[in-house]
């Protein structure tokens, strides 16, 4: 079997970009507009920020589903036995849903105390309490969505799903205007407009993934019994990621409480930063999500010869997708920060450490490139460690040393310098070691 070509892979890739970006652009959407509130304008930006990065913590936590069933599917089908994989699928659904509800249920009573373990503080409190409990009821429905989005993937299908994300993105922004701002007979609701922007697009979203699932694929939501027999082995795949991606958040979390202790306009820039890379972070994980796709169809056919180029290929395009990002950005450094305040304090510290978001571009590109294809593979342990590796021997320490030497904001990207090339280098080791072991 040949090896997986430029344009295949693109065909995959290019629409999970944009289908990727649905979660980053909502957050992306309400910093840009929340951040011109006439009242507390700082204040609510940091709230905004702190909510929207722990939201995207369970959901990135909770969204291993989406991995796990692709990888699944795509096994599936590269070994022509999609149909046994007809109750599987439901079945996954369901589990996942169940998940998020519960999930739901016990962090929506527990806001306030969520974000005091954030360093938040007076109003930044406040209002992220308000806005988490408003934006999180569409939390669940997000989940299904992915998890719909995953089993496409496996299909070796990312054009719809970039369809569905471009709709949810564009109603976001749109809701966001009308109800931040008002209009007409609608009143002003300010950050709690954009909460419920958020929450009515991704409902919109669902509604248009659940329709793709009906016509669309040949799976349904309607749950048989016995259970699916290698439902167990995606529940295992699926806890091990959720280790390695709760691993990932305590970083995250780490980053946005060392951020807070300098204070609110540390806290507000650092989250400008911080969107602004998870935004470029998606563009270049579209081809994670090819190599996830790809690779799990090529060990279902038993290509082994494709597979051992993969890796190699994608890495490549994700560098190239890496660099224009970064000088997309570059030449965007001027006015970047204006974009979500007009606090000059804000702009100052976010102009300081934009450089690193630059910098970090290429490490993403090498590490989400390999991630995409271990999933593939199915070799969530191995990802796991990898990750706890970085986490706890390189952020961890990173941060800490940073606080210790008082670099502020430097400190705290340096970190994410520190992690994301750990992950990277460490990855691409364990590939070509991969590839000694199954070519002899």
């Amino acid at each position: 079997m040949p090896r997986a070509s430029l344009r295949e892979i693109n065909r995959i890739a290019l629409p999970a970009i944009v289908a990727g970006i649905a979660e980053p652009l909502i957050s992306l959407g309400d910093l840009a507009i929340v951040g011109r509130v006439p009242e507390h304008p700082t204040e609510v930006l940091a709230a905004v920020g702190l909510a929207g990065s722990f939201l995207s913590a369970l959901v990135w936590i909770l969204a291993q589903f989406k991995a796990a069933i692709s990888s699944s599917v795509s096994r599936h089908l590269g070994a022509e036995r999609l149909e046994d994989a007809d109750t599987l699928v439901p079945q996954t659904l369901w589990l996942s849903f169940g998940l998020s509800v519960v999930v739901f249920l016990a962090t929506f009573p527990a806001a306030r105390e969520i974000f005091r373990l954030y360093n938040a503080r007076g109003l930044t409190l406040d209002y992220a309490v308000d806005y988490f409990r408003i934006r999180a009821l569409g939390f669940p429905f997000t989940l299904l969505t992915f998890s719909i989005f995953g089993v496409l993937r496996g299909l070796q299908d990312t054009w719809h799903a970039m369809l569905v994300s471009i709709l949810g993105g564009l109603l976001n922004i749109a809701l966001d205007l009308l109800l931040v701002f008002g209009a007409g007979p609608i009143p002003p609701l300010g950050m709690e407009g954009a909460a419920w922007a958020s929450v009515a697009a991704q409902g919109a979203m669902t509604l248009a993934a659940l329709w793709l699932l009906f016509r669309k694929t040949p799976f349904s939501l309607r749950l048989r019994l016995p259970l699916h027999p290698e439902l167990g082995r995606i529940a295992h795949m699926s806890a091990n990621l959720v280790v390695r991606t709760a691993a990932l958040n305590f970083a995250l979390y780490l980053a946005n409480r060392t951020a807070a202790t300098y204070g609110e306009a540390h806290i507000a820039a650092h989250t400008i930063a911080f969107n602004v890379w998870i935004f470029s972070a998606f563009f270049i994980d579209g081809y994670a999500n090819a190599g996830i796709a790809i690779a799990g169809r090529q060990l279902g056919a038993g290509d082994w010869e494709g597979l051992g180029r993969l890796g190699h290929d994608l890495v490549r395009y994700s560098l190239v997708i890496a660099f224009i990002a970064a000088g997309l950005m570059a030449v965007a450094y001027p006015v970047a920060g204006r974009l979500f305040s007009s606090d000059p304090v804000v702009l100052g510290l976010f102009g300081g450490v934009f450089w690193m978001v630059l910098l970090i571009q290429p490490l993403n590109a090498l590490a989400f490139a390999y991630d995409g294809v271990f999933k593939g593979l199915g070799r969530a342990v191995l990802l796991r460690n990898v990750l706890l590796f970085a986490t706890f021997a390189g952020f961890v320490a990173a941060i800490f040393l940073g606080d210790a030497l008082d670099l502020g904001l430097y400190g705290v990207w340096g970190a994410f310098f520190v992690w994301m090339g750990e992950r990277g280098v460490t990855l691409e080791l364990l590939y070509r070691r991969f590839l000694r072991h199954r070519t002899g």
